[in-house]
C-alpha cells in the first residue's frame, strides 16, 4: 500500500544455539504509532538493531519506502529515513548540545548555515533551546534524553525509533516525554518506542506489541493486549494469568 513505511517480514537473528528474535513480523504505516513491550531479556533492542542495521538478520526481509534495506549498512538506512535512540544515551560530552545536534543535521544538510537551523529547531523542539552551547557532559539525564531525541530528529526521519528514552527520569520527567512524544506524533512522525512503563504504554494509547523470548505473542489496543493472559504471564508469572 501506498502508505506503508515499514515492513518487518518473519525477522530472526540466532547467536549461535540462542534465539535472541524469532520469526517477528512487523508492518508500519506512516503516522502509526507502536510501542514495543516485552520482559528483560526479550529481544527488543536485538529488534530496533535489526531494523536499524547495527545487526545483520539470519532469516528474514526488512522493507522501508518499499525498498528492501536487509544488507543496508545503518549509515544508509538513516539516510533513508530512519532515526533512532539507543538504550544507554551516546552524547558526545565533550561537545556542546547544539555540535550533538548537528552530528544529525549534517546528514541532511552540508550547508553549515542550513545544519546550524536545524539542529536548533530541533534542540526548540525538544526544549533545549536555551541549553545550546553547553557541554553535553554537564546535561542532566533527562536533557540527555531529549538531546539524543533531538539528534535524530536532526536527520529528517521518516520513522522514529525511541529505546526506552524514560528509563531512570522521575515521574515527572516521563510525563514531559510522554508530552514530547505525543505532540512528535501529532506532527506526522511515525513513531516505534521501546518502553516497560506500562502506565507510559497506556498513556500512549495507539498499537502495542510484545514479545518475549524473541517472539511476538500479541498486538493490538493497549487495555486488551495488557489484560492478554499470555502478556500477563510474560510479565508476572503463571499464576497471575
Amino acid at each position: 500500500m501506498a502508505d506503508m513505511l515499514l515492513n518487518v517480514e518473519g525477522v530472526t537473528k540466532r547467536f549461535g544455539g540462542l534465539t535472541a528474535v524469532n520469526g517477528v513480523t512487523l508492518e508500519m504505516r506512516k503516522g502509526d504509532l507502536v510501542s514495543l513491550i516485552g520482559p528483560n531479556g526479550a529481544g527488543k533492542t536485538t529488534l530496533f538493531n535489526l531494523i536499524t542495521g547495527q545487526l545483520t538478520v539470519t532469516q528474514g526481509r526488512v522493507r522501508f519506502k518499499g525498498q528492501d534495506v536487509t544488507a543496508r549498512s545503518p549509515e544508509e538506512r538513516a539516510r533513508l529515513g530512519f532515526g533512532r535512540t539507543f538504550q544507554i544515551a551516546k552524547t558526545l560530552t565533550s561537545m556542546t548540545t547544539l555540535e550533538n545536534a548537528l552530528v544529525g543535521a549534517y546528514h541532511r544538510h552540508h550547508d553549515t548555515r542550513k545544519a546550524a537551523e536545524r539542529a536548533m529547531n530541533c534542540l526548540e523542539q525538544v526544549g533545549l533551546g536555551r541549553r545550546a552551547g553547553v557541554r553535553a557532559g554537564l546535561l542532566t539525564l533527562s536533557e540527555r534524553r531529549r538531546l539524543e531525541i533531538a539528534r535524530a530528529l536532526a536527520l529528517g526521519p521518516d520513522i522514529l525509533m525511541l529505546d526506552e528514552v524514560m528509563a531512570g527520569l522521575n515521574p515527572t520527567e516521563v510525563d514531559d516525554i510522554i508530552h514530547l512524544i505525543r505532540a512528535l506524533h501529532a506532527g506526522g512522525l511515525t513513531l516505534l518506542v521501546i518502553e516497560h512503563n506500562l502506565k507510559v504504554v497506556r498513556a500512549l494509547g495507539h498499537r502495542v506489541m510484545v514479545v518475549d523470548f524473541g517472539t511476538r505473542i500479541a498486538e493490538g489496543d493497549p487495555e486488551t493486549v495488557l489484560s492478554d493472559p499470555r502478556v500477563i504471564e510474560a510479565y508476572l508469572g503463571k499464576k497471575y494469568a
